[in-house]
């Protein structure tokens, strides 16, 4: 009788299984099976993301149209940090802040450290891209915002995700767009704003989804709903063509996801490579 071993002779070829060998044969052994209303929780990360992109550029539209000033913006942005830094330690009541053991003093040092450096070189930033084209801005703007939107951490373990890259991205992008506004108080403000809603909002999301998901939902929706506001004061077809794409990541992706997953089938068996859980450390001494 065949034996699935090589260290005996047998009176067959190298190549021979007989019709147990299929007998182990297993499909889809760590499929992961996905929950359609979890799915369309999970993609409120790319949701808010590609709203915050958009809150970004319409407000700097705004000021460079004159619509909006700088002063209102920082006044804005200022209430708008202190009742988020109050919300992230309501929610859960101080404790990650006593596990970190960083005082608010040291919150509000380090915010006054980088107002004042950012003040003091607003005028570099003014005058930093004088020398390249308006059209060559945009561009590099919105390949940068797009990189920013590629690598961020939407809480996937994959190799392309860096938080640290995806931010340098969208503070670059910042700078590049602040560049072509009409004073240098509309460029500290310009980059204050991005570092607000590309450094700060992420940190207070991820705090709101791990302790209050209902107050996470709530918060996207309106998010969510002042971006397509916003957008349409600029174009009415661009707005109807944001909210398809965030219908589309929200409601058709996840709904394709779990369509594909039932024609998932993988086949495991006796041909996979050996995997070795034994400890052989010892073997290299």
């Amino acid at each position: 009788r065949w034996q699935k071993v090589l260290y005996e002779r047998q009176p067959f070829p190298d190549n021979y299984v007989d019709q147990r060998f299929l007998g182990e044969l297993r499909k889809n052994v760590h499929a992961r099976r996905y929950r359609y209303l979890t799915v369309v929780f999970q993609s409120g990360a790319v949701v808010q993301q590609l709203c915050s992109v958009c809150v970004f550029v319409v407000t700097w539209w705004y000021m460079d149209a004159g619509v909006l000033s700088p002063q209102g913006l920082f006044g804005a942005a200022l209430v708008s940090s202190l009742l988020g830094s109050v919300l992230f330690d309501a929610v859960d009541g101080g404790a990650g802040r006593g596990e970190s053991g960083r005082p608010r003093w040291a919150d509000l040092k380090s915010t006054l450290v980088f107002a004042a450096f950012t003040y003091g070189f607003s005028p570099v930033l003014k005058t930093l891209t004088e020398s390249i084209s308006t059209d060559t801005i945009y561009a590099m703007s919105a390949l940068m915002l797009l990189g920013h939107l590629i690598f961020f951490d939407y809480g996937a373990n994959a190799a392309i995700v860096s938080s640290t890259l995806s931010l340098n991205m969208a503070i670059f992008a910042s700078v590049c767009l602040a560049s072509r506004l009409p004073r240098s108080l509309h460029a500290f403000v310009m980059v204050t704003f991005a570092m607000q809603i590309f450094a700060l909002w992420p940190m207070l999301q991820k705090k709101l989804k791990a302790q209050t998901p209902r107050c996470y939902v709530g918060v996207t929706v309106l998010f969510a709903l002042a971006a397509l506001a916003g957008l349409a004061t600029v174009s009415s077809v661009g707005a109807v063509l944001f909210a398809s794409l965030l219908l589309a990541i929200s409601c058709l992706c996840p709904y394709c996801l779990i369509r594909f997953q039932l024609t998932k089938d993988n086949i495991h068996g006796p041909w996979d490579e050996a995997e070795i859980k034994e400890d052989l450390s010892r073997f290299l001494m």
